[in-house]
């Protein structure tokens, strides 16, 4: 990987592990972590092939194969990827930079129905190479295929930035929400949730 995520530079060496146990003690006290799941699966047909892409630990794709969908779960960071696998077998986990992703290389070469980008993953992608990396989601989506993408306001990456490089993508802007659970876009929100289309 050539791009040193701000995962990586913005955090402690230890951070991964605390994230990973972080969320293994959410889901321990029945906390609800499947809002950005139960999204994504109201915008895809039953049994669709959905990318997770910057998956963390995977409890996104993890619903989302619980709902019957196939997924494939790509981040660049070793130990959340290696949580994902031991915590939920089902689907794909597999380590790689968002922003160079050829899936095909790794014998994943069928077109995605949609992705999802949850957790400030935009936020966390190397300084520069957002647009590359929505570039790379949009090139394994299937023409007509979704995007949903999730980030707080606040970490650095603004808006304005975001829809032109989603422009620059390749993507079209559909809708934006305020939360997971569609609560309405105001200006002041500290968080948006972007749905994209690649066209056909």
């Amino acid at each position: 990987m050539t791009n040193r995520t701000r995962w990586a530079t913005d955090t402690g060496p230890e951070h991964s592990q605390w994230y990973v146990n972080r969320f293994r003690q959410l889901a321990a006290e029945g906390a609800d972590l499947a809002g950005e799941a139960r999204l994504l699966d109201t915008l895809v047909p039953p049994a669709s092939r959905i990318l997770d892409a910057g998956c963390g630990t995977g409890r996104v794709g993890a619903e989302l194969a619980a709902r019957g969908h196939t997924v494939v779960g790509v981040d660049a960071d070793p130990v959340l990827i290696d949580a994902a696998r031991a915590d939920h077998p089902a689907p794909r986990w597999i380590v790689a930079d968002l922003a160079e992703l050829d899936l095909a290389a790794a014998g994943e070469g069928e077109p995605f129905d949609a992705a999802v980008l949850a957790g400030n993953v935009m936020a966390f992608v190397a300084a520069g190479t957002e647009r590359q990396v929505l570039s790379r989601v949009a090139a394994h989506l299937r023409p007509d295929g979704v995007v949903a993408v999730g980030f707080g306001t606040d970490r650095g990456y603004p808006l304005t930035d975001f829809d032109a490089d989603a422009v620059g993508a390749g993507l079209r802007l559909e809708h934006r929400f305020a939360t997971w659970d569609l609560r309405p876009w105001r200006d002041d929100a500290d968080f948006a949730v972007t749905i994209l289309r690649r066209p056909t």
